[in-house]
């Protein structure tokens, strides 16, 4: 006779498995390397580091590499997260936040470089600690606004109704932000985090060894093994090193982004549940642990049954109204106090440095910033030819997802300089050189933000409209004007604001290279920061960094933004 299955609720009777233990071990090896790398970032930094390219040094450095990666991803999701609120429920502060979260996703990663890079090492002499923290915070410039943005996006697009039941309902704070605001975001937060991680890989090589003035700074670290790698032309160290960077991808894919994104299906916004739903064993094997189950039940649950009491108003009261919360003046009046300090000591030093740049160097300036602007233009087209069917291909069909999603995953982490030498020397002999390869590489920096994006956006689709698509027998081209395009249109919006500041992002290390032991080069805004931050001229670098952010800052307000509150008001899931 067949045993019965054992129902979910019973699952704490069963006895410890090997799944137990696994799970364990898997907990206690996390903890050991956490607590043996984050050793390794403290003591003395030694200025004379030189990068091993023995394949034996590959574990260590990975190892680091991932707990920068890690430390930076926490410190990106929680800024996302309050950030996003701040400017939602205050009027006030999301005057100042959004235009200046245009500026800051627009600012290159070596332009905070040589002033945070100062600033830690000032702050921790003689110490690796201060390198590491700067580091990590370079990697977060380079992770956190794709999903702040995101998550902003998310909260504006909550149906007014739901809004409405939480206020029927009195719902306080920390009960509208875990029920209401929190699943609204999840799916974009998911792929986008998807995204950020990747955008750290693609910049990893500059983080990890850069050079300010005179000063060379290094890191053992994944990134800066493929950038010796390609600096000395070992094209074995370059294979190990993107071989095993492949191999973490894949890993990290099948063991935290695909529970992650079958989780996030929970949180659609569907009356008929699809048929064909993203699955993953992990997740599947987590669920299936009675160990797991048991600390929910007995600890975990507790706690949070705890803290929701807490965090909940002792009286009901109307907390949040449908519409944005009203002003809170002590709040405004601290935020417009910060905020003005910092202009009024940004500006007062910003034109300090502005007076030192000659009449040369703002020609040189505006002449790249025409240049760059087309080469902009060109990647930003030419990736959304292919990223939006492509995107709208995997969101929709999750058998497509299982196969396609570790490949563009791979394709967008895979940091593209490694490879550059190769592509220019190819450029270089069939014609065309840096002018091509820069709009090359710029869109191996920019069509992933938005084919992340167009991904979520699909997968947030209702199951029943597209069943009412099929019941009404319309045409393919008339689903896409009618359902997918309008359903993805709030999602492809931010993915294209994320990815002109990807693109931007992306100038200074196309438009400057160096391989082969020498500097190739082409006139364009990023050339012009790259070339600044190694010469240590840091008027022209902050003059060529304040025109970058005032084109992008002035193209999101008047493109970019115009369609993001159209996307509010025409195009929200009522």
């Amino acid at each position: 006779m067949a045993r019965p299955l054992t129902p979910d609720n019973q699952t704490l009777s069963r006895p410890w498995t090997w799944q137990d233990g696994l799970i364990i071990l898997a907990l206690i090896a996390l903890i050991f390397w956490i607590v043996n790398t984050a050793a390794q970032f403290t003591g003395k930094y030694d200025s004379t580091i030189t990068i091993q390219l023995s394949p034996r040094v590959l574990p260590s450095y990975t190892a680091q590499t991932l707990l920068r990666m890690l430390i930076a991803y926490i410190i990106s999701l929680m800024f996302s997260i309050l950030y996003s609120y701040i400017a939602y429920y205050n009027r006030t502060a999301e005057k100042i936040l959004l235009p200046l979260l245009d500026i800051l996703q627009s600012i290159p990663v070596l332009s905070f470089l040589p002033g945070v890079v100062l600033a830690l090492i000032a702050l921790f002499p003689g110490s690796r600690l201060g390198v590491e923290l700067a580091a990590i915070i370079l990697i977060y410039t380079g992770m956190a606004w794709n999903m702040t943005f995101s998550f902003y996006q998310s909260l504006i697009s909550v149906p007014r109704e739901l809004r409405e039941v939480a206020k029927i309902y009195r719902l306080g704070w920390w009960q509208q932000v875990w029920t209401l605001d929190l699943p609204a975001g999840a799916i974009g937060l998911i792929w986008n985090s998807v995204m950020s991680v990747a955008g750290g890989w693609f910049f990893l090589m500059a983080i990890e060894s850069f050079t300010i003035g005179e000063k060379t700074f290094t890191l053992p670290g994944l990134g800066s093994y493929l950038a010796e790698a390609a600096n000395q032309q070992d094209y074995a160290a370059l294979a190990y090193g993107l071989a095993v960077l492949i191999s973490v991808i894949i890993i990290v894919d099948v063991l935290v982004w695909r529970p992650l994104i079958a989780w996030g299906e929970k949180f659609k916004m569907e009356i008929v549940e699809a048929e064909n739903v993203p699955k993953s064993f992990v997740l599947d094997f987590l669920r299936r642990s009675p160990t797991l189950r048991a600390f929910h039940q007995n600890v975990f649950s507790p706690l949070w049954e705890g803290l929701d009491e807490q965090l909940r108003p002792k009286q009901p009261r109307q907390f949040f109204a449908p519409e944005k919360a009203q002003r809170s003046w002590p709040i405004t009046a601290i935020i417009l106090f910060i905020f003005a300090a910092l202009v009024g000591w940004g500006a007062i030093a910003f034109f300090r440095q502005m007076f030192a740049v000659n009449w040369q160097d703002w020609q040189r300036i505006g002449l790249g910033a025409v240049l760059t602007t087309t080469r902009v233009a060109v990647a930003l087209t030419l990736s959304l030819l292919w990223t939006v069917p492509v995107g709208v291909a995997i969101g929709r069909n999750p058998r497509a997802a299982q196969i396609l999603q570790p490949v563009v995953q791979i394709a967008a982490s895979v940091p593209a300089t490694a490879l550059f030498p190769v592509l220019l020397l190819t450029l270089t002999r069939v014609g065309g050189g840096l002018e091509i390869g820069s709009v090359a590489l710029m869109m191996l920096g920019t069509m992933w933000y938005i084919l992340f994006n167009v991904i979520a956006g699909a997968q947030a689709i209702p199951t029943e409209l597209f069943e009412a698509a099929i019941v009404y027998q319309l045409p393919w081209w008339q689903r896409w004007r009618t359902l997918i395009l309008p359903g993805i249109f709030p999602y492809l919006i931010t993915g294209i604001i994320t990815a002109v500041g990807g693109a931007w992002n992306s100038s200074i290390v196309s438009e400057y290279v160096e391989f082969q032991n020498r500097t190739e080069q082409t006139l364009g805004l990023g050339a012009t920061i790259s070339a600044a931050s190694v010469q240590g001229d840091f008027p022209l670098l902050m003059a060529a960094t304040a025109v970058m952010s005032l084109l992008v800052v002035l193209t999101n307000r008047l493109v970019w933004r115009p369609l993001y509150r159209l996307a509010e008001t025409k195009y929200q899931l009522l």
